[in-house]
């Protein structure tokens, strides 16, 4: 058997064009493509939002109550109160699993045009806030 070396020429262009794939998967995958229609349907507002906060917000079409939509794919809906802060949680999703961008999309358009169909087949979910870790405390 003949030895053979990797040059450290033959190395450097391998570690390129791992990098090349890399970078071209995650520019073009499925994920980042969601993410650039999602961007392409929002209001200027709503994209502010979004790019600052990962989450935009919606107007219901027939109550006038606004949403917030976070980035997610499931119990990512919450119904906002008078004040602006969250009050109950909404969960629906497409019946196909679709990328995060997706299920945003159609959220955003199913609220914006057919509020009242949308809640009636929602999951309602009372919204928690996070919890301290509790100390469990064994007896010796």
């Amino acid at each position: 058997m003949f030895p053979f070396r990797r040059s450290d020429a033959n190395r450097t262009r391998f570690r390129a064009l791992r990098e090349l794939y890399r970078s071209s998967t995650e520019q073009n995958g499925p994920e980042a493509r969601s993410r650039r229609l999602l961007r392409d349907w929002l209001s200027p507002e709503q994209r502010a939002q979004f790019d600052a906060n990962n989450y935009f917000e919606v107007t219901g079409s027939h109550t006038g109550r606004r949403y917030r939509v976070q980035y997610g794919t499931l119990s990512n809906v919450v119904e906002l109160d008078a004040s602006g802060q969250p009050a109950i949680g909404w969960c629906f999703v497409p019946e196909s699993p679709l990328a995060a961008g997706d299920v945003m999309l159609a959220q955003k358009i199913a609220l914006e045009t057919d509020e009242a169909a949308v809640l009636a087949l929602a999951h309602r979910f009372t919204l928690r806030l996070p919890s301290l870790p509790r100390v469990v405390r064994r007896a010796y």
